[in-house]
C-alpha cells in the first residue's frame, strides 16, 4: 500500500501484482474441465465451455445449469428431446419459480449444448420462451442508515470492508480481492482490477477510509490481501493476527453476508444486503449532484441504462419533482 510504513521485514520478497496472483483474492470457483464427467457429453461440453468463455464464473455456470438438467431427468443430456426440454424450462418457471434471469442463462446454456454442441437444428422451443424482468427498484439505505450499520459492526476486520463497499461502491467480490498493490496512496485511488465483465476501473478514495485502511492493514501486515482470511475460532488477540498474516485466502463472502443480515434483523433494517451498500453509494452521489456518466464510470456499468435506475430512488429527485408539482399548482383558480 503506497505510504504505509512497515518494517522491512514485512516487505514481501517475491509476491508481484500478476494475473497468477489474483485468485488469491477471489472466490475459487470449481472448473468444469476437472469434474468427474457423469457423460461424455458432459466432458465435451466442459471443454467446448473452456475454449469458448474466459471467465471462469460464466463456466461454472452454464456447466452447473447442465448438470441441473441431468439430474432432473437422471439421463444423458444428449439423450433428451425437445419435449422434455419444454416440460424442464416450464417447471424452472411455474414449479420452482426461477427468476426471469436465471431462466434466461438456463436457456442460454442449453441452446449453447443442443445447437453448437451436438450441431442439432435450432429448437422452436428456444425462441417461443419469454421473460421479462420485474420493475423492482434497488434498496437504498439512507445516510443515517449507513452510519447506524457501520456503528453495530464493532469488530474492525468487518467495519472497514462494509465501509469501504459504501465509500467506493464497490462489489462484495471487488473489495475483498483488493491487494497491497490496488490501492494508490499518493493519489487517493482505488484500481478494481477485473471487475465484472473481466474490467479494470479506477475510482476515488477518500482520504478518511484511505487511513481507515492503513491503520487496518498495521494491524495483519498481510503481504498482498487487504482482507485476509481470520479464519474460525479466536476473534482476537496475536493468534489471530498470526492467521490472517498467513492466509491464503481473502476473507469468505459469507461473512460479512451474514453478518449484514443479523445487523439489519437488530436495526430494523429491511432488506439491506452488502449490494445495498453500492446502490447507497450511486444514490447519494446522484443526490449530491453527480452526473450520471460519473456514477456509471464510478460503478463500472457498461450502459448508462442500468445506472439510470437511481435516478428513480434519489430522495433529492424526488423532493425536486414536489417542488415543481407545488410551483404549478400555485395561483390556480380554486
Amino acid at each position: 500500500m503506497n505510504n504505509a510504513k512497515r518494517p522491512s521485514s514485512a516487505k514481501p520478497k517475491t509476491v508481484r501484482s500478476t494475473p497468477s496472483d489474483r485468485p488469491l483474492g477471489h472466490r475459487v470457483l470449481p472448473e468444469p474441465l476437472t469434474y468427474d464427467h457423469a457423460y461424455p457429453s458432459m466432458k465435451r461440453y466442459a471443454e467446448l465451455l473452456a475454449l469458448r468463455y474466459d471467465c471462469g464464473r460464466t463456466r461454472h455456470a452454464y456447466y452447473r445449469q447442465l448438470g441441473l438438467l441431468q439430474r432432473h431427468f437422471n439421463a444423458d443430456p444428449q439423450s433428451l428431446t425437445q419435449d422434455q426440454i419444454r416440460e424442464y424450462l416450464l417447471f424452472l418457471k411455474f414449479e420452482k419459480h426461477w427468476k426471469p434471469t436465471t431462466i434466461r442463462q438456463a436457456v442460454a446454456c442449453l441452446r449453447c449444448f443442443f445447437h453448437e454442441l451436438l450441431g442439432l437444428d435450432p429448437w422452436e422451443v428456444f425462441s417461443q420462451i419469454r421473460t421479462r424482468d420485474s420493475d423492482t427498484l434497488p434498496v437504498v439505505l439512507t445516510r443515517s442508515q449507513v452510519q447506524l450499520l457501520l456503528r453495530h459492526i464493532r469488530l474492525r476486520r468487518y467495519r472497514i470492508p462494509i465501509k469501504l463497499i459504501y465509500c467506493c461502491g464497490l462489489r462484495l467480490s471487488e473489495c475483498l480481492s483488493l491487494t497491497i498493490y490496488d490501492i494508490k496512496g499518493s493519489e487517493q485511488k482505488l484500481v478494481i482490477r477485473q471487475g465484472k465483465g473481466r474490467k479494470d476501473r479506477v475510482v476515488p478514495l477518500a482520504l478518511d477510509m484511505l487511513e481507515d485502511l492503513r491503520a487496518y492493514y498495521r494491524v495483519h501486515r498481510h503481504p498482498l490481501l487487504i482482507f485476509p482470511n481470520a479464519g474460525r475460532g479466536i476473534q482476537s488477540g496475536t493468534e489471530l493476527v498470526s492467521r490472517m498474516r498467513a492466509a491464503k485466502t481473502a476473507m469468505p463472502h459469507g461473512s460479512l453476508q451474514r453478518l449484514l443480515v443479523l445487523a439489519r434483523k437488530k436495526l430494523n433494517i429491511p432488506d439491506a444486503t452488502v449490494h445495498s451498500l453500492r446502490h447507497s453509494y450511486a444514490t447519494h452521489l446522484i443526490e449530491r449532484g453527480a452526473s450520471l456518466h460519473s456514477v456509471q464510470r464510478l460503478l463500472g456499468h457498461k450502459k448508462i441504462d442500468t445506472t439510470m435506475i437511481y435516478l428513480h430512488v434519489t430522495h433529492q429527485s424526488q423532493e425536486d419533482t414536489l417542488g415543481l408539482i407545488e410551483s404549478l399548482c400555485q395561483g390556480l383558480p380554486h
